[in-house]
């Protein structure tokens, strides 16, 4: 890994694949629909690999800008899990009427009658899932909101209740194996007594999704749901690991950076990464092992004794060791790689990755063997 010039991205397909199937095969025993959320590497080329060449799978998108490029790509089932801006709504039917079935998400009655005119006004259905609360996190609606049953109607008599969908985004914080499945039954029943409120009042209920990356590695049961939603599992990162989510082994998205400097009075190892390669994201510092902007490894993936990240400016990284380790004699011009905290951020600082597979015996460092874009924007 030469070239190109630091910082870069850099994805291990080999582990991406692993992380893929290990998903894949848990959805097909639990017996849903797995829809990925394509927000974490955000790339049509690490999407292929979610259906090894077969017709497009469903995903999931967290802006329009990934639909419309998802769509250019194939992609005709595609849910935009981001409560729906009235001025967004053209680009939507847009997408509809080229034959993209597109489901936004609402959680009030302003949204419900603002998607029920939109598709009154086109001439077509405009699918629509509810958002649901089951955790206290961002937006959505409680199963006992008294409006709850209002939107759905709304929603139904224009055609385009399509089903709930929630997030369990406080399992971020499941420290325990035992806290995460208490949060994938958690996340299952809210979804699943929503889904029964609005059919008791006589409202059709065709989908049920749930999903996120820790939950959907620890739910045992999910009678009554259709649809299993995640996202960061392709990459994984830190913070997963931290959570026993996955191993350090699983971390399938790095930064490759370069030393530039030393300052051994402070025990500082300087690099040309800083947090515009890394992010500005600190998901570890709540755990009990604070990574801070990620571990360092050397290029052919394995740990660098104790040297972390610990801070990090504009275009400048700071390693230093912890845990009596020594730090390591690295001169400038030395390559190294970082893992990161939360895989979404860092990826977000990129237009794209650089592709090794350490399946491949390829010498003493991975070989760059492509280079895939990422769609930026919203």
């Amino acid at each position: 890994m030469a070239d190109p010039d630091t910082p870069f991205a850099v994805v291990d397909v080999h582990r991406t694949l692993r992380n893929i199937a290990r998903l894949r095969d848990r959805a097909d025993r639990l017996g849903v629909t797995l829809r990925p959320h394509v927000k974490t590497a955000k790339s049509l080329d690490v999407a292929a690999l979610l259906h090894e060449g077969a017709p497009p799978c469903p995903v999931t998108v967290s802006t329009l800008a990934e639909a419309e490029a998802f769509a250019d790509g194939g992609y005709t089932d595609i849910t935009y899990a981001v409560g729906i801006a009235p001025q967004k709504l053209p680009r939507v039917i847009a997408l509809l009427r080229r034959r993209v079935r597109l489901r936004v998400l609402l959680d009030s009655l302003e949204q419900a009658v603002s998607v029920a005119e939109a598709a009154h006004g086109a001439g077509l259905p405009l699918p629509a899932q509810i958002e649901i609360d089951c955790d206290g996190h961002r937006g959505g609606l409680t199963p006992d909101a008294p409006r709850l049953p209002e939107i759905g109607r709304v929603l139904h008599e224009a055609g385009c209740l399509d089903g709930v969908l929630t997030h369990a985004g406080e399992s971020y914080f499941a420290h325990t194996a035992d806290d995460r499945l208490l949060a994938a039954r958690n996340e299952r029943d809210t979804a699943v007594t929503a889904a029964e409120r609005l059919r008791t009042a006589g409202l059709p209920v065709h989908t049920v999704s749930v999903g996120s990356t820790p939950t959907a590695h620890a739910a045992e049961d999910l009678t009554g749901v259709t649809e299993l939603r995640a996202g960061n599992y392709v990459f994984f990162d830190l913070v997963m690991a931290g959570l026993g989510v996955c191993d350090l082994d699983d971390l399938a998205l790095s930064v490759v950076v370069t030393v530039i400097g030393h300052r051994p009075e402070y025990g500082w190892i300087l690099t040309d990464g800083g947090w515009m390669a890394m992010s500005r994201d600190r998901g570890t510092a709540a755990q009990p092992q604070d990574q801070g902007y990620g571990l360092v490894t050397d290029l052919d993936g394995t740990l660098v004794p104790g040297l972390v990240m610990t801070a990090a400016s504009q275009e400048h990284g700071t390693l230093t060791v912890r845990d009596g380790a020594r730090l390591p004699d690295l001169p400038v011009g030395t390559r190294l790689r970082v893992l990161p905290n939360h895989a979404c951020a860092t990826a977000a600082q990129h237009h794209g990755y650089h592709v090794i597979d350490s399946g491949r015996a390829a010498g003493p460092a991975p070989v760059i063997q492509a280079y895939w874009p990422r769609v930026d924007g919203w």
